[in-house]
């Protein structure tokens, strides 16, 4: 397994780096991305603190690294935030000089597209946090989620551990950011479900390694991906995008991380709820989006039975492109009890 840098938490009158690493959602919607700004200063008494290419559509690979770079190189920032996912993040690892992130560890927030960046910052032995977007979860809507802010709050400032909890209703999308009740409004919202457990009735404690499956996907075409030995004995983070992978493409990925020797190799698998409905196009039935969820946990639970059915599961869990998310750790700790059916987060990285 490999080892862990300490970060040190933040405090009041810090500054912390908003970055788009990915898409600069900012450029086509700055109104929501300014109320993010705000909120995010006044829920965590920190300074944010933009770069050239935050707001800046088509920045090129090399222009967004640098501003990674220097968001980590510089010694008053103290954690790293993106806006938001994208489509091609994976071209800007390349142009990042990994010794720059190893030497300045700080923590960094992002879900989706940032999975390249989070299994970057991994190889580098630097812990980081799954989940946060200004753009999404900080600007949008009338109020910051509750578990949102709990948990950005803890993985910024405070520490310690939480247990994560599902939320009574979850969007899959929110208002579109030209309507101006983007920022006064949520979602549509329905009630969820309770998570779902397989594997066998133990407690696992163990690092955390994954993210977005089709990004997954990416990484490992790269050659980016950890070696088997590092990631012996984690627990594995997976969660699918608004393009709503169908469950038969899931089924393929993780019949593939099997044959990897990934699920092999893991303890435990955590499994987000998925987005079933799309903002450009019909709203499926209640019954049709029930049944969309389900197909993509029987396919995940299948594959995990057939490759190491040792492992503790846990799906559901609000972590990925769903609202309200839980930021979780990634390289951090997070503990799965199988038989009290918890998930404890150590925000202490």
């Amino acid at each position: 397994m490999r080892s862990f840098k300490s970060v040190p938490k933040a405090r009041q009158g810090d500054r912390i780096a908003v970055i788009s690493p990915a898409f600069a959602a900012p450029a086509v919607a700055p109104s929501v991305h300014e109320q993010a700004l705000r909120r995010l200063s006044e829920s965590t008494g920190l300074i944010p603190v933009e770069y050239p290419t935050t707001r800046r559509l088509g920045a090129s690979a090399e222009a967004r690294a640098a501003d990674i770079e220097a968001a980590f190189a510089d010694p008053d920032i103290r954690a790293v935030m993106a806006t938001i996912g994208g489509d091609d993040q994976i071209t800007v690892i390349a142009h990042i000089d990994p010794s720059v992130i190893a030497a300045n560890p700080k923590p960094f927030f992002g879900y989706s597209d940032n999975t390249n960046l989070h299994n970057m910052l991994w190889n580098s032995g630097v812990p980081s946090f799954y989940g946060g977007s200004t753009q999404v979860h900080l600007g949008a809507g009338p109020r910051v989620d509750d578990i949102h802010l709990r948990s950005l709050r803890a993985a910024l400032i405070e520490g310690g551990s939480i247990e994560l909890t599902q939320a009574p209703e979850s969007e899959d999308f929110g208002i579109p950011w030209e309507d101006p009740r983007a920022l006064t409004e949520f979602g549509r919202r329905e009630a969820t479900e309770p998570w779902e457990w397989a594997g066998p009735q133990k407690t696992v404690t163990a690092r955390t390694w994954g993210g977005c499956i089709e990004v997954i996907d990416e990484i490992a075409l790269a050659g980016r991906m950890p070696s088997l030995s590092d990631l012996e004995g984690v627990i594995l983070l997976l969660e699918s995008s608004e393009e709503l992978p169908s469950a038969l493409a899931v089924k393929r990925w993780l019949r593939s991380l099997g044959e990897r020797g990934l699920l092999q190799a893991a303890v435990g698998v955590l499994v987000a709820r998925p987005p079933v409905s799309e903002l450009s196009a019909p709203m499926p039935s209640a019954e049709e989006r029930s049944a969309l969820r389900h197909e993509q946990r029987d396919a995940i639970l299948g594959q995990i039975a057939i490759y190491n059915p040792q492992a503790v599961v846990c799906v559901g869990v609000p972590f990925g492109h769903t609202r309200p998310q839980w930021i979780i750790p990634h390289g951090g700790t997070i503990t799965l009890d199988g038989a009290n059916r918890t998930v404890i987060a150590d925000y202490d990285a």
